[in-house]
């Protein structure tokens, strides 16, 4: 049983990604999702930035399948 069906040359290797790099993904990632979160949980209450049921409206649904009262 010295041969193998698996060949095992010219095998791709995985380099793994520094911190460097995947640090500012991370931070926006992190970012984007506290925007979101904001938008859907907090805006067209107490802390609302922009005036009218716009953005209200934009992510009612959203609201309620998150769990999130808005009515």
């Amino acid at each position: 049983m010295a041969d193998s069906a698996v060949p095992t040359t010219n095998a791709p290797t995985l380099t793994p990604i520094s911190l460097s790099v995947l640090a500012p993904w991370a931070v926006f990632a992190g970012v984007l999702m506290l925007v979101l979160l904001y938008f859907v949980g907090a805006e067209q209450g107490a802390t609302a930035l922009f005036e009218g049921e716009t953005i209200h409206e934009w992510v009612h649904d959203g609201r309620h399948l998150l769990g999130f009262p808005c009515h």
